[in-house]
């Protein structure tokens, strides 16, 4: 059967593009003039691609086309902390939902656009929220770099910082409540491991079916939270690690969910053994496969980032990672088996898929 998709990989020397239709692949770009790009979306409502990037020198930019990719705008109106704070130095994560984009920024902050990134406002109830002292930069600063819109009510909103956890809020980014409890932060004293905030939280995705059920990869483990992230149970039992970065849902099922655990936080941060392989598991958690057919088993020393690893919703589920080395590796049969889709890409920030259906 047909297995038309269009996935959208954000690099550090711009966004390109891939369109596959029964395996195989062309690709376009760079696009947004080479930016470095941290995340790209596909907003389904709009039909737009919206790219965020920047850095310090380019300062935050998102990215914007209408028309599949062909031609691109950029803006950073009202991308900014106010006068005297620290400058917004990049844009780091996008969402949709009924209308609104979101967009992270570094140093962590939280914008809205309502004309579909003309134009940006703070939603400064996070930033000022009381326990901002407490944050601290994680390794490439103190990003917000997920963000999720709940689809069954657009005003539940949750985000992940590095480092200071899980925040949620339940009245459109009015106002914001930390949910990180029941996970650890094993780089603090040990009487201080479970605090109200301060994870370093790497991954947060949603599960499918609106049971309130989240999937967090952290920099001290992996958690599932039955309750919208109220509370956190650990599911790493199992996994050859406790580190990783991306973490990618089924797009039906809310028991399975996908991983790609690394050796460690000062191993070198790449697949363990230098053999890769995505996991896989099931059961919410409760058991894991490693799924290595296709995947380059001897001397393969890469690393995939916190948004290189996507799904689409085809049947049965097609899954896409991105790595530091520049290759993506995409699976038609639920990670089952895969193949090598590109390579010599820069270094892969963000995969996303953009479309999964008629070409």
């Amino acid at each position: 059967m047909p297995h038309p998709v269009r996935l959208l990989a954000g690099t550090r020397k711009g966004l390109f593009i891939l369109d596959g239709n029964d395996g195989d692949w062309t690709i376009s770009g760079p696009f947004c003039e080479a930016w470095p790009i941290n995340h790209a979306i596909f907003d389904p409502a709009s039909g737009a691609i919206h790219a965020a990037g920047g850095n310090e020198w380019f300062g935050p930019a998102v990215w914007t086309s209408r028309d599949g990719g062909k031609t691109w705008s950029h803006s950073s109106a009202g991308l900014a902390h106010p006068e005297g704070e620290e400058p917004v130095k990049s844009a780091w994560s996008l969402a949709a939902g009924d209308g609104v984009l979101y967009a992270g920024v570094q140093p962590a902050g939280l914008f809205r656009s309502t004309d579909g990134g003309e134009s940006w406002t703070p939603l400064d109830a996070l930033r000022m929220h009381p326990s901002r002292e407490r944050w601290m930069p994680g390794g490439a600063g103190l990003i917000l770099h997920h963000i999720l819109v709940d689809p069954s009510d657009a005003r539940r909103l949750w985000v992940g910082i590095s480092a200071a956890g899980v925040f949620a809020s339940e009245d459109g980014g009015e106002s914001w409540e930390p949910r990180n409890r029941g996970t650890r932060s094993d780089f603090m004293p040990e009487d201080q491991r479970y605090p109200e905030v301060g994870q370093c939280v790497h991954s947060l995705v949603m599960a499918a079916g609106g049971n309130g059920r989240l999937y967090q990869q952290n920099h001290c483990g992996m958690y599932r939270s039955d309750d919208r992230g109220r509370s956190w149970a650990s599911i790493e039992k199992g996994l050859p690690s406790t580190f990783g970065f991306p973490a990618a849902a089924h797009p039906r099922c809310p028991d399975t969910l996908y991983l790609f655990p690394l050796n460690g936080d000062s191993a070198g941060r790449f697949a363990p053994e230098g053999r890769v392989a995505v996991w896989r598991t099931r059961d919410a958690g409760a058991s894991w496969t490693d799924l290595r057919d296709g995947l380059p088993q001897k001397d393969a020393f890469l690393t995939v980032l916190r948004q290189g690893m996507a799904a689409d919703t085809h049947d049965p589920v097609g899954i896409y990672f991105g790595t530091t080395s520049g290759e993506i590796y995409a699976s038609r049969d639920e990670g089952d088996s895969w193949q090598r889709i590109a390579e010599h890409l820069p270094l892969i920030s963000s995969l996303d898929v953009a479309r999964a259906g008629a070409a």
